[in-house]
């Protein structure tokens, strides 16, 4: 896909977004928060890059009218998916600190008292 280097279109294989035709079906917004949904990070310039390869155009090409609607939509669903699983870090006994992934109701890290 035009745009798209060599780790954002690993993370579009992994999220089921192949080619051209799978990307508009999925539409822009919909590829780049099945991204976030996975897990991955994906920037604005990834929002920009799927909609100018979708124009077949280089990405600073995509309209600034068009970019900011595609920021409001990205915004919009991205509030909706669920929080990430924060870390938590617990001192052993041994004064080692271990990470535990998903502890929910773990204090968050800089929430201890020295």
């Amino acid at each position: 896909m035009r745009n798209v280097g060599p780790k954002s279109a690993a993370w579009l294989r992994q999220v089921g977004v192949r080619s051209l035709d799978d990307l508009r079906e999925t539409g822009v917004v919909g590829a780049w928060l099945k991204c976030r949904r996975a897990g991955f990070r994906p920037g604005l310039n990834l929002l920009y890059a799927l909609e100018g390869a979708l124009l077949d155009c280089h990405w600073q090409d995509v309209p600034v009218a068009r970019r900011e609607q595609l920021v409001a939509e990205a915004e919009a669903g991205a509030a909706e998916l669920p929080l990430p699983r924060r870390q938590a870090v617990f001192a052993t006994p041994l004064g080692e600190a271990r990470i535990v992934e998903g502890a929910e109701d773990a204090p968050a890290a800089d929430a201890r008292e020295d």
